[in-house]
Order: structure tokens, then C-alpha cells, then sequence
């Protein structure tokens, strides 16, 4: 996605397809959603949606996980 699109200018039709689809295809390759938003200078919440509606089962925050700890015997 070489050109930004101009911030809070309206994505519909064929061009929101593309988009979708450009923006599930660098996700499910790793990227993730705020660098997806910086780099086509719209929102984290539009570039979620986005998501959400092409059908991406969205990761985890990751980070430190508060399991149980493991009890060594």
C-alpha cells in the first residue's frame, strides 16, 4: 500500500475491498494493527474494523501471561 489514504476520507466500494483485503494480508503475515494503522494513516479502531469484517480471527495482546506459576516438585 504504497499511497496513505487522506485521513477521515470516506473508503467505499472496490477501494475498501482492496484495502481489506491488503490490510488481512500483512496482518495474518504479522504485522500488527498500529502498525497497519501508521502506516496507511487511518485509526487503530478503523484498521480493527477493517479486520474484523474481512473475517481475521484477531490475535492476542501477548506479553507476560498471570497463569498459575508451575510448582516444582
Amino acid at each position: 500500500m504504497a499511497e496513505t489514504l487522506k485521513k477521515g476520507s470516506r473508503v467505499t466500494g472496490a477501494a475498501r475491498d482492496k484495502l481489506a483485503a491488503d490490510l488481512k494480508k500483512k496482518y495474518d503475515a504479522g504485522a500488527s494493527i498500529r502498525a497497519l494503522a501508521e502506516e496507511t494513516g487511518r485509526s487503530y479502531g478503523f484498521v480493527h474494523r477493517m479486520l474484523s469484517e474481512s473475517g481475521v480471527t484477531l490475535r492476542g495482546r501477548g506479553g507476560a501471561t498471570r497463569g498459575r506459576k508451575a510448582t516444582s516438585a
